[in-house]
């Protein structure tokens, strides 16, 4: 299994627009944080995590050719918002792609992109899609996917947990608690991603201190953070984060 981090970051993105912060200007191009999203190649199966407003210019960084599913996490803006991009690999596809939302993201998803319950005016593309909601543990060419339920505001969240040969992947991008039931479902796996948006604390994401206190309590083989904001550069995040914890980075590869 290969785990790509397509984008690190926060709503805002990094640079953020207008700003001129030590982080937003930062040569380290470990600063330079997309939306987050994340691809995982499993076999010769290609999932994608989230849509962000950034995912043409991800997907084309990347030179991705093919995705074979979708797991999307919330209904946020910068998770949801480059969805339309998966039309050109729907186009491709001989039957519609199929993308899982938890129950309230689904209902977002259908208002926000209405057509897909409507047919195409005849001439014209839409992005071909089968929206499942996610409720329970379910395969998918040759994955099993399990939904992670966690709090995030007032977020109908969930992170994903991928496994397949052995090996399993867990990411929960946005996140303030996580739930001792997910926790459980999250433990010992092979590569563990977790949210840690800044150093102070904040209503609805953990900061880098509870992440890595739940990181170790999950005791993964590996454990990164992500969707850091602009007030912690990456060096900076590798200082305060302990031993065994990292901050990833957009274009990280993981192989597992």
């Amino acid at each position: 299994m290969r785990v790509t981090f397509l984008g690190t970051g926060t709503s805002y993105g990094i640079p953020m627009p207008g700003c001129d912060c030590p982080v937003c200007r930062s040569p380290d191009p470990r600063d330079q944080r997309y939306r987050t999203a994340i691809l995982i190649e499993a076999g010769a199966t290609t999932l994608l995590m989230d849509t962000p407003p950034d995912l043409r210019s991800q997907c084309l960084r990347h030179d991705i050719r093919k995705i074979d599913g979708v797991l999307m996490t919330h209904d946020h803006a910068d998770h949801i918002f480059g969805f339309d991009d998966l039309r050109p690999y729907t186009n491709r596809m001989p039957e519609p792609m199929p993308v899982w939302a938890s129950a309230g993201t689904a209902q977002t998803l259908r208002r926000i992109f209405h057509y897909l319950d409507r047919p195409p005016i005849p001439g014209t593309s839409l992005a071909r899609i089968h929206l499942h909601t996610a409720e329970r543990p379910f395969d998918f060419m040759g994955c099993r996917l399990t939904p992670l339920p966690a709090e995030h505001g007032r977020a109908d969240m969930i992170g994903w947990k991928i496994e397949r040969g052995g090996k399993s992947f867990v990411a929960i991008p946005d996140c303030k608690t996580i739930p001792p039931a997910t926790l459980e479902l999250c433990r010992n796996a092979d590569l563990a991603v977790l949210d840690a948006l800044r150093i102070r604390p904040h209503p609805t994401h953990m900061n880098l201190e509870e992440s890595a206190a739940t990181l170790s309590r999950i005791g993964a083989k590996r454990s990164l953070v992500i969707h850091l904001c602009h007030e912690v550069s990456h060096a900076e995040a590798e200082n305060l984060l302990p031993a065994g914890i990292s901050p990833a980075y957009d274009g990280l590869t993981v192989e597992l």
